[in-house]
């Protein structure tokens, strides 16, 4: 343990399918060994259904914790403040006793399509827009509400408070209702002002609630302290610690990655995928098409994010009956680039960037005979990699020249053809984040820095580990099969 420096951080990370926690050094090194996953599981169906029981997620996130502190031994006496990022854009209702009255809805769920599309008729979009940094979507919370409301108004009537996930958790650990919650997490409802950092109250008008049914908002710097008494004795080394609001998850990547001013621009393919830039100072410009969420009080996140990414691998390697992704690479380096006639629009759970269509289903067109089922993988993750391009296309005009592009997510990292093919259509190099934890590391560091251990995010800066490098050729022919997908996102949803 001579390696590691002493205060430490537990760092937890509360993802769609897992939850991970793991001790940090002042450095932001995770300590080896100590590393905990517990999954969980969402239940989906064919009717837009994404959700899970608020409780088997808290029982999993403390699973983590028990599990973390476990192998610490003598290590927890060190242990200086506890982080937290989340899966964002979850929300769900509880009563006057803290207790839930529905499940925990994630951004996936697209059961509100019918009341986005009719918000979208009633509001001022481009006005909203502005101001929350979000379009109207099945992703964000006012079309939720208004879902709930509709389809069922016995339950909507017993709900005290919208909460986000880690609000809720906190509710729990803390045994208290006015637990706060972030700015940053609270952007990603679509309920947050950003310019004047408070709940929207042209928006919670309209969806007929208050600010009493919402939680107090605060930096994630700000700390929730003195454990409920159960829960200090469970973890009596954490009782009196600060725990830090929770960031979104990916405020906590670009962080992880180093990816913490306009120099460098963050690539991420996990189950999905966005591209962000995080930025310092006034609230900027949404280029439409692309979202804005807050940071703290100071910074804001500028990209898009996808539905669709290593969701797409893993659909194609069940379906086609294919072996896993990193046996697949040499037989993918052996095609050619978009020589398979296929056209695909990867939208199997959902578009968001750029389009943010509320019905938007995946669609595969020029499938032949002769078609094999890896070109078909093949036509599916070069189809991802088009829909980063519209993002790059209007997020990076804006970003300075010399930015740096850096890949992270298993579902990436884990193909280097995949890297290989991003860099040949972005047009840009891409590199690949060294860190094996981007997301907990980040969390880490945000900790780090609001107990002042760290003075900035980038006090130790992250690793790259290798840099793909555009081979020009493809990237004419990826630009002639980009063009292909535009027409025919036209012609089906425009």
């Amino acid at each position: 343990m001579s390696e590691y420096e002493s205060p430490y951080v537990l760092a937890v990370d509360i993802g769609s399918s897992s939850v991970k926690a793991g001790l940090f050094d002042s450095h932001a090194r995770s300590v080896s060994g100590i590393e905990t996953t517990v999954p969980h599981t969402q239940t989906v169906a064919s009717d837009g259904t994404s959700e899970e029981d608020a409780d088997l997620i808290r029982s999993a996130t403390e699973e983590a914790i028990d599990s973390v502190l476990s192998k610490s031994g003598s290590l927890t006496a060190e242990i200086a403040g506890v982080g937290f990022d989340s899966m964002a854009s979850t929300v769900l209702g509880v009563d006057t006793n803290d207790e839930p009255v529905t499940p925990v809805y994630t951004y996936a769920d697209t059961r509100s399509a019918y009341d986005v599309d009719r918000l979208r008729n009633e509001l001022n979009v481009p006005v909203v827009y502005d101001r929350t940094g979000v379009m109207q979507h099945t992703s964000y919370l006012p079309g939720r509400i208004r879902w709930l409301r509709r389809t069922q108004p016995d339950i909507a009537d017993k709900i005290d408070k919208y909460v986000d996930i880690s609000t809720y958790i906190f509710s729990k650990w803390f045994g208290r209702s006015d637990v706060k919650t972030s700015y940053c997490v609270s952007s990603w409802s679509g309920l947050l002002n950003r310019h004047e950092m408070n709940w929207d109250q042209g928006l919670l008008g309209r969806l007929g609630i208050g600010e009493e049914n919402l939680p107090e908002l605060a930096s994630w710097s700000d700390p929730e302290r003195a454990l409920a008494p159960e829960f200090a004795q469970r973890w009596p080394a954490l009782a009196e610690l600060p725990f830090l609001l929770a960031v979104g998850d990916g405020a906590a990547v670009n962080v992880g990655t180093g990816c913490v001013d306009e120099t460098k621009v963050a690539l991420t393919v996990g189950t999905t995928g966005a591209m962000r830039v995080l930025s310092e100072g006034p609230a900027p410009e949404v280029p439409n098409g692309l979202w804005a969420y807050r940071l703290g009080e100071t910074r804001t996140l500028l990209g898009g994010s996808f539905s669709e990414g290593g969701n797409v691998v893993q659909w194609a390697l069940d379906n086609l009956k294919l072996p896993p992704i990193e046996q697949l690479n040499s037989e993918l380096e052996k095609l050619k680039p978009a020589q398979h006639g296929i056209n695909v629009l990867p939208f199997i759970a959902g578009e968001r960037a750029t389009g943010w269509s509320t019905s938007a289903t995946g669609v595969l067109e020029g499938i032949r005979i002769s078609t094999t089922p890896i070109e078909i993988l093949q036509a599916m993750l070069e189809s991802v990699a088009y829909r980063f391009a519209l993002v790059a296309d209007l997020l990076l005009p804006g970003v300075k020249s010399g930015y740096q592009m850096i890949a992270s997510g298993g579902a990436i990292t884990n193909s280097p053809w995949w890297l290989q093919v991003m860099a040949d259509v972005l047009g840009v190099p891409v590199g690949v984040s060294a860190e094996q934890q981007d997301t907990s590391r980040g969390t880490a560091i945000l900790a780090l820095n609001a107990l002042g251990v760290w003075r900035g995010l980038n006090d130790h800066p992250a690793h790259i580990a290798e840099t793909y490098t555009p081979n020009t050729g493809n990237s004419a022919i990826y630009a002639d099969a980009r063009s292909n997908q535009t027409e025919l996102y036209s012609r089906l949803l425009d």
